[in-house]
């Protein structure tokens, strides 16, 4: 089966645009990267703002449809280009699947996420705060991922790959991952999945 033209537009560095990045790899889909120059601006200039008024990235473009923000790039791409296992569709699976979409873009983004960006690209955050936020966060998924294989149940969905980036580069804002075997396994798991691609690796925290 052709798929129509799927356009990438992304930061290499980026979490959020990895997430958008994964799930296409994932599904086997092929598609076409547009970088964004987060350092000159670009996500900020008007041609792009056309695109995400909120100026940011990832934003996918499905020959013409456009879908901006990554999660919700997850879930077009589920419904339109997956099986069913990716986004289930009874209303408790879906609700468990929403549930870790909205600590990707809470527990996550507050925690683990930020403290890489104070690492990688100097955020003023206070990283005490955010690192001990983190933690926090780490120590419930670890308790949830000793009970399962996969945050939802025992098949991967786009709860996983939500959360995997933020929660996999973590050591790059210093919090470790030495305490949550459960949380090493899971990301091992991720990663054995075919079709998987890593973030590139940045040389900062704990991975310096």
């Amino acid at each position: 089966m052709s798929h129509p033209a799927l356009t990438l537009y992304h930061f290499p560095l980026s979490g959020h645009s990895h997430r958008a990045e994964l799930m296409l790899s994932l599904l086997g889909l092929p598609f076409k990267r547009v970088l964004v120059n987060l350092a000159a601006g670009e996500h900020k200039q008007p041609a792009f703002l056309e695109l995400n008024s909120f100026g940011q990235v990832p934003v996918l473009d499905d020959n013409g449809t456009v879908i901006a923000d990554s999660n919700a790039i997850l879930v077009y791409l589920a419904q339109r280009y997956g099986d069913e296992s990716w986004l289930p569709r009874s209303a408790q699976a879906q609700a468990a699947v929403q549930r870790w979409l909205s600590v990707a873009a809470g527990q996550v983004a507050y925690g683990p996420c930020a403290a890489r960006l104070i690492t990688v690209f100097g955020s003023p955050f206070n990283a005490n705060e955010v690192i001990a936020r983190a933690h926090q966060i780490l120590t419930i998924i670890d308790a949830e991922l000793s009970q399962r294989a996969f945050l939802v149940g025992e098949q991967p969905t786009i709860a996983d790959v939500a959360c995997y980036t933020y929660i996999a580069h973590a050591p790059e804002g210093n919090v470790s991952l030495d305490s949550y075997p459960h949380v090493r396994h899971w990301l091992q798991r991720i990663e054995a999945l075919p079709g998987f691609i890593a973030m590139p690796q940045t040389a900062v925290g704990l991975r310096a």
